[in-house]
C-alpha cells in the first residue's frame, strides 16, 4: 500500500480494517549470501508483530519459524518436534518494513542457495500470535486478539519435544510435522478441548486440554491463529474485502475437471493437506512467486519435511489459481485423491487498491547483471515482453506469472501465431524473482517492458475455452477492461478487443490489418467490472484450448486506453497525465498495412526523431522519423504521417504515464 494511504489509516486509528493484503502478508524470495542483511517486504513486524517463516528451496534444510512474541533468534521448526533453539545469526530483528538476517545457515547460508520467506503480520481478521504458559488442566481457555473465530490454530510447545498440534475448522486434530490423517473429535478433545470432547475456538479464545503439546504445566507454548473471512473481511479501500479463507473440498481424481474451490478471490498462497484416508501425505505450500500457475512447472514446499522444493512437471498434480479461487488438477495423494477430504488455508493476491503512480505498476529496463536480469523498481512483475532493439529478426517474447514459475520456457511471441514454446532455441526466463526477472540472454541491447497486476490498471487471466457462445470469464481488474489481448496457447492469432472499435469487432495484435466485424469474438457483449464475454471464435473460446488474456484499463494519471481521429497536422493527445507518457502504443484501424507502433521514454520520446518498434513485426527499431513529441498531458503527434495522424484516419492507442 502507498505511504500516503498508510499515513491516513494511522491518523484515523485504523487497525485491521482498511488494510491491504500487501500490508499484512508477503512472499519474499532471496538468495543466501552468508552476510548480515535486511529483507524489505513492506510488512511492519516491529510495530504490529507477527510471524516470519523461512525455508531453503534448493537444499535439504529445516523450516525456520520466528515470531515477535518469542523474540528474534528464537527458532522453531515446523518439520521437527524439537524444542525452541536460540540461533546466533538467525533472524536477528523484526523491522518496521520487514526483518533482518544474520549468517545462520538455515536462513542465510550461501551453500543453501535460494530461499522463500512468508511474513504474516498481526491484524484483526487475518492473523494473531500468542504465547502462554501451560497449567496442565483441561478445558483451559486461551485469549487471543484475532477479532473473529479462527479458521485454523497451530500450537507448539517451545520447551520440549512435542508435535505441532493443528485444529482446522473442517477437520479434527492434525499435526503439522506429521503425515497422518486427522484424528476423531474425541482425540481432538485431548489437545483442543475438555480432555474428552473437542471445543471449537471463539472470536475471543481457543481451548486446550492437558496435553504436553498444547498445555504442559509450567512450559511456554506459542499459538498461531489464522482467520477465516466469510463475507465479513474488513480489508481494502472500502473495508469490505475478504483476504483469507480456511475450508475443505473432496477430491475427484481428475486432472482436467477437478473440483473448483470458490473463495471469492484469487489466491497467492495456499496450504493444503489431505485430512482423511490412509498412508503418509505431505502438507503442501504453493505461492505465486515460486510458481503457482497454469504452466509447466509447479513448485511445492512441504512444512513437515526438510526436503528441497518439489518440482512438479508437465503432468498435472497440483492446484491452479482462478480469478475466484483455485482448481485441483491432480490425481495425487497430496491434493486430489478421489473421495478424500482435503483442508486448505488460502490467502488472497493483492494489491486491493488501485496504484497512485504508474511507477508502482509499470517499468522498463535493459538486460544487465549476473545472472542477466531485467531489473524493476516494482516488487513483482506479472507480465513482461522483451526483445533486442537493434536485431533485424527478433520476436517480442512475452512471459507472465500465470503461465510459469521458475526456469521454464513457457514463452509466447506477440508478433506471431506460434504456439507456446517449452523448449527449443528461445531464452529461458525465471519469474520466481523479486524486483524484475532473470533471463539467459547476455546483451544490454535487450529491453523489457513490465506490468504488475493492480485494480483499475492491468490484470491477467488464464482460462480454458468451452466453445460455447456467451461464456463469461471472470477477472479482478475491478473496472470494465477497455482493451483485451487474448491468445490460444496452442497457436493462432492474438485477438484484440478495444472499447472504441466495439464488442462486435476484433483486431489482430500480430497483424497490420484493419478492424474486422466478428460477433463471435466477444459475443456482442461489452465487458464488465467482473467479467468479459466470449463467443464461439476459436481464438477467444476454442473448446478445450488453454487461453491467456491480458486486460488493460484507463486510470487517472496512470494509464489511458483511447482513440482519436487524425487531423493531418500536429496535435496533442491529452491522456490526463502531468509529466507525459513513458509508453505509447498506436494502431490505425481503418486502413490496412499500418502496424502497432511502440514508443517509450527509455529509448526516447523527445522533440526530434524518436526510435519506434512495431509490435507485430521482427524489424529492428527505426530511429530516423520524428513522429511523436513529448507533452506533459500525454503525447504530441508531431506530423501528419499516415502511420499515426492521417486526416480522417481512425486510430486507437494505449499510453502509460
Amino acid at each position: 500500500m502507498a505511504t500516503k494511504k498508510k499515513m491516513l489509516q494511522a491518523a484515523a486509528g485504523v487497525g485491521g480494517a482498511g488494510l491491504d493484503i500487501t500490508d499484512v502478508f508477503s512472499t519474499y524470495l532471496y538468495k543466501a549470501n552468508s552476510t548480515a542483511r535486511s529483507i524489505t517486504n513492506g510488512i511492519d513486524l516491529a510495530g504490529e508483530g507477527g510471524l516470519v517463516w523461512l525455508k531453503s528451496r534448493s537444499s535439504t534444510r529445516e523450516h525456520a519459524l520466528y515470531d515477535t512474541e518469542r523474540g528474534a533468534e528464537k527458532l522453531i521448526k515446523s518439520n521437527s518436534t524439537g524444542a525452541q533453539q536460540t540461533t546466533s545469526g538467525g533472524l536477528t530483528a523484526f523491522n518496521s518494513d520487514g526483518f533482518s538476517l544474520g549468517t545462520y545457515g538455515d536462513v542465510n547460508g550461501t551453500s543453501y542457495g535460494d530461499f522463500a520467506s512468508w511474513s504474516f503480520r498481526k491484524a484483526p481478521k487475518f492473523f494473531d500470535c500468542v504465547t502462554y504458559t501451560g497449567d496442565g488442566t483441561s478445558n483451559r481457555q486461551i485469549a487471543h486478539n484475532l477479532g473473529s473465530t479462527p479458521g485454523m490454530v497451530i500450537v507448539k510447545n517451545t520447551q520440549r519435544t512435542s508435535n505441532w498440534a493443528v485444529l482446522h475448522k473442517d477437520a479434527g486434530l492434525m499435526f503439522l510435522n506429521d503425515t497422518g490423517a486427522a484424528y476423531s473429535d474425541a482425540d481432538t478433545g485431548t489437545q483442543f478441548g475438555d480432555g474428552t470432547n473437542r471445543v471449537d475456538p471463539t472470536s475471543t479464545n481457543f481451548t486446550v486440554a492437558s496435553s504436553s503439546a498444547t498445555n504442559q504445566n509450567g512450559e511456554v507454548h506459542v499459538a498461531y491463529l489464522f482467520a477465516h473471512n466469510d463475507g465479513d473481511g474488513e480489508f481494502g479501500p472500502d473495508n469490505d474485502q475478504d483476504i483469507i479463507k480456511c475450508g475443505s473440498y473432496t477430491g475427484n481424481g481428475s486432472t482436467s475437471n477437478g473440483p473448483h474451490i470458490d473463495l471469492g478471490f484469487e489466491p497467492q498462497w495456499i496450504l493444503i493437506r489431505r485430512a482423511t484416508g490412509s498412508g503418509a501425505v505431505n502438507w503442501s505450500i504453493s505461492d505465486n512467486m515460486r510458481g503457482f500457475h497454469h504452466g509447466y512447472q509447479i513448485n511445492l514446499l512441504y512444512p513437515n519435511s526438510s526436503a528441497t522444493e518439489a518440482v512438479i512437471g508437465t503432468t498435472p498434480s497440483q492446484a491452479v489459481p482462478t480469478p475466484t479461487g483455485f482448481q485441483i488438477q491432480s490425481t495425487g495423494t497430496n491434493m486430489g485423491t478421489n473421495g478424500e477430504t482435503f483442508i486448505y488455508m488460502a490467502i488472497r493476491r493483492g494489491p486491493l487498491a488501485p496504484p497512485e503512480a504508474a511507477t508502482e505498476v509499470f517499468a522498463m529496463a535493459n538486460l544487465d547483471g549476473t545472472p542477466p536480469t531485467f531489473a524493476s523498481s516494482m516488487d513483482v512483475v506479472d507480465m513482461a515482453f522483451h526483445r533486442s532493439k537493434t536485431a533485424t529478426s527478433q520476436n517480442f517474447e512475452v512471459h507472465d506469472r500465470l503461465r510459469q514459475g521458475s526456469h521454464t520456457k513457457g514463452h509466447l511471441a506477440l508478433n506471431t501465431t506460434e504456439a507456446e514454446a517449452t523448449s527449443g532455441n528461445i531464452l529461458s526466463v525465471s519469474m520466481d524473482y523479486m524486483y524484475g526477472y532473470a533471463n539467459e540472454g547476455n546483451s544490454n541491447d535487450w529491453q523489457s517492458w513490465m506490468w504488475k497486476r493492480a485494480p483499475s490498471f492491468f490484470d491477467a487471466v488464464a482460462y480454458t475455452g468451452s466453445g460455447v457462445a456467451g461464456r463469461t470469464v471472470s477477472h479482478n481488474l475491478g473496472v470494465a477492461p477497455e482493451m483485451i489481448w487474448v491468445k490460444q496457447r496452442n497457436g493462432g492469432d492474438w485477438g484484440v478487443y478495444h472499447k472504441d472499435i466495439g464488442n462486435d469487432k476484433v483486431l489482430l495484435l500480430n497483424d497490420d490489418g484493419v478492424e474486422v466485424s466478428l460477433s463471435t469474438a466477444w459475443n456482442n457483449t461489452t465487458p464488465t467490472y467482473a467479467s468479459f464475454t466470449v463467443g464461439t471464435w476459436v481464438r477467444s473460446n476454442g473448446n478445450g484450448s488453454n487461453i491467456i488474456a491480458y486486460l488493460f484499463a484507463s486510470l487517472d494519471g496512470v494509464s489511458k486506453v483511447g482513440s482519436y481521429t487524425g487531423t493531418g497536422s500536429q496535435r496533442v493527445i491529452n491522456c490526463g497525465f502531468s509529466s507525459g507518457a513513458r509508453f505509447v502504443l498506436i494502431k490505425r484501424t481503418d486502413v490496412a498495412n499500418y502496424h502497432w507502433y511502440l514508443w517509450d521514454s527509455m529509448r526516447g520520446i523527445v522533440a526530434g526523431a524518436d526510435p519506434f518498434l512495431m509490435l507485430n513485426r521482427t524489424n529492428a527499431q527505426i530511429g530516423t522519423d520524428d513522429l511523436l513529441d513529448p507533452d506533459s498531458s500525454g503525447f504530441s503527434l508531431a506530423t501528419g504521417s499516415a502511420k499515426i495522424n492521417a486526416s480522417g484516419g481512425n486510430y486507437i492507442f494505449y499510453a502509460i504515464a
